[in-house]
Order: C-alpha cells, then sequence, then structure tokens
C-alpha cells in the first residue's frame, strides 16, 4: 500500500481475504464494497463509475464479478495527478493476470498479493512459512544444526493433508464429516457461481469430472490429450477448463527447470492443487497418499514464494531418461532441488535423482534436501541431507 495506488488481493474463494482485509486498521474507515451484494454488483455493470465515486479510498471486494470496474478504476487512478499510493484495495477469487478482458488493465497501477489457504505452520499459530530462506542463506553443513534447533512441531502429515489450509475446514470444524459437508458446498458455489460469473463454463458436469480427474493426477505431467480421453471432452475444452482451474486459484501447474526459460514454456507442467484436503474431497479418496505429501510441501512453498520481495522460483525437473526432482528452488544465486518421500526411511536410493540434478548443475546448486517421514535429520551422501518434512515446513 507504500508502493502502488491500487494493491489487488487475490486468492481461492473463503482464503481469508475478507477477514484480512477487515481486521486491518489502515482500512477500517474505508468504504467497504462487496460485489456479492446484488445491487452494487448490478451498478457496478451499468454505471461503474458510480461506484468508484462513493470514495477517494476504497476497497472493492470480487471485483472480477463486473470486469467494467477494473476499468473505472483504471481512469479514476490515471485522473489522479499525485497517483496517491494505496488509495484502492481491490479482491478477487480469479487472478486478474490470467483473465483476458482484465490482463492489462492495471498494467503499471497495480501492486498484486496473492493470499493462499494456512500453511501448516500458520494453521497451528506460528504465523509463518517453511523454513526455506533460512536454508537458502546457510551454508548447507550448517542445515543439520539449523533444523534441529527450535524445530517446528511433528504431525502425521495424513492428517495434515485431510486438514488441508482453507481457515473454515482447517481451523474451525472438528471432524472429517463436518468437513466433507463444508466442502460440497464449497464445491457447489464454485461451480455455480464463481464460474458464471466468469462466463466460462456450459457444463458444469464436464468441468466436475474434469477437477476429479486432475485430482486423482495430483503430481503427475499434465497430459491434456490423455485427460480428455479419460473424461469424454475435446482436447480444446480440456485445455480452457485447466486454464480457468488454474485463474480461480484452484490447479497450481508448475513449470519444469531449465536453464532455457523459454523451454519451461514448452515442456509439460506438473499438476497439484492448492489444498490438499479440497483435492481429497474432489477425487473421492479416504486416505492420502504419498503425493499429498509433496503437495503439501508445494503449498508451503508457493506461499513463501508469492511473500518474499525478491522472488524466487518454483519448478520441478524431469529428464527424458525419466531423472526427476520434485521441486527446485531457483533465486537469482543459487538452486535448492528437494525431493519428497512419504517413507518413515530414507535410503541413498531416495537420492538418485538429486545427485544427477547436482551434477547437472553443479555450478549453482551446491546441495539437497529430501524431506521424508522419519525422525532424524542424517546426510546421506556428501550433498545431501535427509530431514523430516515437518522439520522445514
Amino acid at each position: 500500500m507504500k508502493t502502488s495506488p491500487v494493491v489487488a488481493l487475490l486468492g481461492a474463494r473463503q482464503a481469508g481475504k475478507t477477514t484480512l482485509l477487515r481486521t486491518l486498521p489502515e482500512l477500517a474507515a474505508r468504504p467497504y464494497l462487496t460485489l456479492d451484494d446484488f445491487d452494487l454488483r448490478n451498478l457496478a455493470q451499468t454505471d461503474p463509475e458510480a461506484v468508484v465515486a462513493r470514495g477517494r479510498a476504497l476497497v472493492i471486494e470480487e471485483v472480477q464479478r463486473a470486469p467494467g470496474l477494473v476499468l473505472a478504476v483504471k481512469r479514476s487512478i490515471d485522473r489522479d495527478k499525485r497517483r496517491a499510493p494505496g488509495r484502492i484495495v481491490l479482491t478477487g477469487s480469479a487472478n486478474l493476470l490470467l483473465l483476458e478482458r482484465l490482463s492489462n488493465t492495471l498494467a503499471g497501477r497495480a501492486a498484486y498479493v496473492t493470499l493462499w489457504p494456512f500453511t501448516r505452520c500458520e494453521r497451528l499459530g506460528l504465523g509463518r512459512t517453511g523454513r526455506w530462506m533460512e536454508l537458502l542463506q546457510t551454508s548447507p553443513d550448517k542445515w543439520p544444526a539449523l533444523l534441529a534447533h527450535g524445530s517446528l512441531p511433528v504431525e502425521d502429515w495424513r492428517v495434515a493433508a485431510r486438514l488441508g489450509g482453507l481457515p473454515v475446514p482447517a481451523h474451525e470444524l472438528q471432524d472429517d464429516d463436518q468437513r466433507a459437508i463444508w466442502f460440497t458446498g464449497y464445491v457447489q458455489t464454485y461451480l455455480e457461481r464463481d464460474l458464471q460469473a466468469l462466463r466460462a463454463v456450459e457444463n458444469l458436469a464436464d468441468f466436475r469430472r474434469l477437477m476429479r480427474a486432475a485430482c486423482l493426477r495430483l503430481g503427475s505431467l499434465v497430459n491434456q490429450t490423455e485427460l480428455a480421453r479419460d473424461v469424454g471432452i475435446a482436447q480444446p475444452q480440456v485445455h480452457r477448463f485447466l486454464n480457468l482451474m488454474e485463474a480461480s486459484y484452484q490447479l497450481v501447474r508448475l513449470a519444469p527447470y531449465s536453464v532455457n526459460r523459454t523451454k519451461r514454456l514448452i515442456k509439460a507442467p506438473k499438476l497439484y492443487w492448492s489444498d490438499t484436503a479440497l483435492a481429497l474431497h474432489l477425487s473421492g479418496e479416504r486416505e492420502a497418499r504419498g503425493v499429498h505429501l509433496e503437495n503439501l510441501v508445494l503449498n508451503d512453498l508457493i506461499a513463501w514464494r508469492d511473500i518474499t520481495p525478491a522472488r524466487a522460483e518454483v519448478l520441478c525437473w524431469r529428464t527424458a531418461s525419466g531423472q526427476e526432482v520434485d521441486f527446485v528452488i531457483e533465486t537469482a544465486r543459487t538452486l535448492l532441488p528437494i525431493e519428497v518421500k512419504a517413507s518413515p526411511r530414507a535410503t541413498t536410493s531416495d537420492i538418485k535423482g538429486l545427485e544427477a540434478f547436482l551434477d547437472e548443475y553443479s555450478d549453482f546448486a551446491k546441495a539437497g534436501l529430501l524431506l521424508y517421514d522419519g525422525s532424524e535429520i542424517m546426510p546421506l551422501s556428501r550433498r545431501v541431507l535427509a530431514a523430516p518434512w515437518w522439520s522445514v515446513c
């Protein structure tokens, strides 16, 4: 709010955007407008200038429901010769940068902040993401002491995956039955309200089947042709639906690491979900699989990535010969490869991909990390440390 005239707070529905904004003292005296209100939404669609004129400083919720309102905000900012920072705060359950109608509207005028579901440490009341920055700023030979000191709380990853990070089911509801009822309502509202507001889906049944198929393929390379065949819809429709899931902060596509950044756009990404509990509900799975531990770690990584001013990249790595690493953190100075295993034992056979990556990119990657379901922090090789997943995130 000290940098840009418009701040857009974006994230999945029910991630906590409204709660966050209503607790900020800096916004307490502002008119608070939400396009969930039918009359206000109708006015925003017919006379958006009248909505923006309701106050010099405003908070406007669910702005993607009236695209013309974003244009009115742009015009209001352009008329302000002082371009006062923090004048207008917008929220949205869709990524305005990925929506064709809105992607360039606020260029140069807005700062974008993404609010992901709770990280595990946030859910436990620690108010933080994982220890990624500490690891990046510490010499690898000091990692064991770093992780052993002030270790994070122990938790069964299967329990953590079933809780997820959406505040109400993760923090307030007491059992799986209550959470199942909540998620059923969440998905229904998402399908019937959010998607219709974006005017992008003609057949909700097809869309729901594709969501289920995607959640059954967590951690896999995105193969749109295979998804189209399994779900029974055309491949271009799969492409459009996946884009919409990503734009509405449900689907997370993880690009592959390559020194050539153009190739990252060409190679197939891996598929994950923004909340593990929601993914389990959509897939109909009763028990979490190892890939859900991967997804938990990724959820923490992307939350950390998006609050770091000098943005790191979070990527995956896979070669044509089948060698792979689950996650790669890329900063301007270094690479940190991370492998995740749901096994209670860590062995040298688990780190073949890490060693291959370290050999390939030895100039930038000095050490790797294996996160597993055990309790011991131990070196598995000269360059790879095994650590309990809960000691890091």
